[in-house]
């Protein structure tokens, strides 16, 4: 099975864990989870090509900036939803 075929079922595991509701809690999300990463790896692996750089690591560098600055949006706007005041 080719990188397309990996994608391809990580994207379907999740949509039907959701639409038939397969599991419940903890578990749903722990599945959804765990496919949202797989799935983030092997678009970085096999479509981006991120380990055949043979020039410095400009585009890793570039990621880590680009994750760290998704996770501050993220847990940033977490903060905001759980601890706003003014909309309760």
């Amino acid at each position: 099975m080719g990188d397309t075929g990996f994608s391809i079922i990580l994207t379907i595991i999740p949509v039907a864990v959701a639409v038939y509701g397969w599991l419940e809690g903890m578990a749903n999300t722990i599945v959804l989870m765990t496919a949202a990463v797989l799935q983030f790896v092997v678009q970085l692996i096999y479509f981006m090509h991120l380990r055949e750089e043979k020039k410095p690591r400009y585009n890793l560098v570039t990621l880590i900036l680009g994750l760290f600055i998704l996770l501050l949006i993220v847990i940033g706007s977490m903060w905001i939803m759980m601890f706003n005041m003014v909309a309760t």
